[in-house]
């Protein structure tokens, strides 16, 4: 059999078959090993014998017994931890189920990435490494940081994680209060990579926004919360639009140019109800806050008719929730929508010269400005920039649109 996609599968299947074999063989060292050597083995046998009916519980089985084998052949197989070598041993183990009831293997290990032990940069960019897959190039120009810096913070969390012992388990309800915020803030990346790819020829990688919110969901069934509708609500109400964001060629398409009847109203309905009663219970997250901003663009039935003056003012609850360059940014973006360009410019000009200098959307933002009041030159220069700083070929492109329009 041939003309499989065994890097979709890759993609769309590496982070849970990881964490799945990271529960079973006790560790990252042992359980990347044997994801590669799974891989390899789905490489040299699929397409002679074809696709198994469950790829993801083939790879685990595989990566497994590869695991065995090795550990047995190098002598390791006797000094590992007695409860891990029994259950290696056990071939008539229950293999990971499709999704557990009550402790996810993925769950687990956001959860461990995600450990207080850990400073929270290292838990983000070892969640987005081991449970997303992202290399580290693509995690640096997401945090505006370096691969170098990127991987030695995954390095060291991981020899932490291992030296310390730290537990590979989804905590105690009791502790969820204290360790909930790091994980939240993890799925809501993880939906952003998904959503706005930071770097590739695909504009969206659906995959990545699919896993966010199938955790979410999986974190409000085990402790229902506010806070976590309000993330849900979020990534429901982006998802409903994530159809229309791309055109038939899979370029970038603009909120005001998007056809809002590709939007999902399933979604927008769900996700606005659950804005809605997370919003009615203080205090507001600011997921909570950002998802009644997206419910407001929803309700308009075209761009012309958006409620910018509502927009603008959750943008200043929100950046007293949650000050930052970023939020200024699009709190900037929403008073140029109410009150013109040049007011929008005011406000977005020194945050693309100082703390968000290295963030391609503030560039984009004030050239779509700079362009919307004749000042060409001007914008040209930001759109420049804005390249400069995209790997996103989709996104490249609209910008060399953009830009070709002012030359």
């Amino acid at each position: 059999m041939t003309g499989f996609d065994l890097e979709g599968i890759y993609r769309a299947e590496r982070g849970r078959v990881l964490a799945s074999l990271i529960r079973l063989l006790g560790g990252f060292e042992l359980a990347e090993e044997a994801l590669a050597d799974a891989f390899l083995a789905a490489a040299q046998q699929w397409p002679r014998d074809g696709v198994p009916a469950n790829p993801r519980t083939w790879l685990v089985s595989a990566g497994r017994f590869k695991a065995i084998d090795k550990l047995r052949r190098s002598g390791r197989f006797k000094a590992i931890a007695p409860e891990i070598s029994r259950q290696l041993e056990d071939e008539e183990a229950e293999m990971p189920a499709e999704r557990e009831t009550i402790a996810d293997d993925t769950l687990r290990l956001i959860f461990t990435c995600c450990h207080p032990a850990l400073p929270l940069d290292a838990q983000v960019a070892l969640t987005l490494r081991e449970v997303c897959g992202l290399t580290t190039e693509e995690i640096a120009a997401a945090y505006l940081s370096k691969p170098a810096t990127v991987a030695q913070r995954i390095v060291r969390a991981k020899a932490r994680i291992r030296d310390e012992r730290l537990p590979y388990e989804v905590p105690a309800p009791a502790e969820w209060p204290d360790r909930l915020d790091a994980v939240l803030h993890t799925i809501y990346l993880i939906f952003n990579e998904g959503y706005d790819a930071s770097s590739g020829a695909a504009l969206l990688r659906r995959e990545l926004c699919q896993e966010a919110i199938r955790l979410a969901r999986l974190l409000r069934e085990l402790h229902p919360a506010a806070d976590i509708d309000g993330l849900l609500a979020l990534l429901l109400l982006h998802q409903s639009r994530a159809a229309a964001r791309t055109g038939p060629d899979g370029g970038l398409v603009l909120l005001e140019a998007q056809d809002r009847t590709r939007w999902d109203r399933a979604l927008i309905a769900e996700g606005t109800a659950l804005a809605e009663a997370a919003f009615a219970q203080p205090p507001v997250a600011s997921y909570t806050i950002q998802a009644m901003i997206a419910a407001t663009h929803a309700r308009a039935p075209d761009a012309a008719a958006t409620d910018w003056r509502r927009i603008a003012a959750l943008y200043d609850v929100l950046l007293r929730a949650e000050p930052s360059p970023v939020v200024e940014l699009n709190r900037a973006v929403a008073i140029a929508m109410r009150d013109g360009p040049a007011a929008g410019l005011a406000l977005i000009a020194p945050l693309a010269a100082g703390p968000l200098a290295r963030y391609r959307f503030a560039h984009a933002a004030e050239a779509d400005l700079l362009r919307r009041l004749g000042r060409n030159d001007a914008a040209a220069a930001a759109y420049r920039r804005a390249l400069e700083l995209s790997e996103q070929q989709a996104e490249r492109a609209f910008l060399e649109r953009r830009l070709a329009e002012l030359e």
